[in-house]
Formats: C-alpha cells, structure tokens, sequence
C-alpha cells in the first residue's frame, strides 16, 4: 500500500505505519506548497492508494467522490506526534476491514 502524508502532518509519523508500506510525505516528493486540488491530482497521477491529512476542510473544498484512493482525515485537537500517533491503528482498522469510502474521518 502507498501511503502519502500531507505537509501538516510531524514527519517522524511516517514510522508508525511499519516496513511493509510505501510511505512518502508531500516534503519527499517535493510537493510543498501544492494546492489542495493540485496535490490531489498528483495523488492520483502517482498511484496512491491512501491520503492522510488533518485538513478537515478538504472534502468540502474539493470534489472526491471520484478519486481512486481514500483519504483519511484525522481528527485530533492538534497536530502534535503525541497526539496522532494514537490515531494510525485506527487508520489500519479501517483498511482491515475493507472500508474504502473516499473520505473517513478518524478520532
């Protein structure tokens, strides 16, 4: 699974999703600064399967209902490690379990 974590997200995340995924954040493919409408074509373009981000206005700002991967918006008070790292089983459960809407919110 490829896995792209947007820029607003503490780097050191990326190693909470273990060795068996392919992990990039939008500072490695040298995306930063991209809008939000950009980024996502660019997701699709580069064959990702999964978005993470906390921006919780994305999916009313963009339309995703035809993007061929998921995104998953965490919502968490802040945006500190401490605090997201809790949220990343709950992204695999939701993978686990086979749920791939577009957008899914995780707290």
């Amino acid at each position: 699974m490829k896995f792209l974590l947007d820029e607003s997200l503490p780097q050191k995340l990326r190693n909470d999703f273990g060795n068996t995924h392919e992990i990039w954040t939008v500072k490695d493919k040298g995306w930063l600064g991209k809008k939000n409408g950009e980024l996502l074509k660019l997701l699709s373009e580069n064959n990702f399967d999964f978005f993470i981000t906390i921006d919780r206005n994305l999916p009313y700002q963009q339309n995703t209902e035809r993007l061929p991967f998921t995104i998953f918006v965490l919502c968490a008070a802040n945006n500190r490690y401490e605090t997201l790292k809790n949220l990343i089983p709950l992204i695999f459960e939701n993978i686990n379990r086979g749920n791939f809407k577009n957008i899914i919110e995780i707290s």
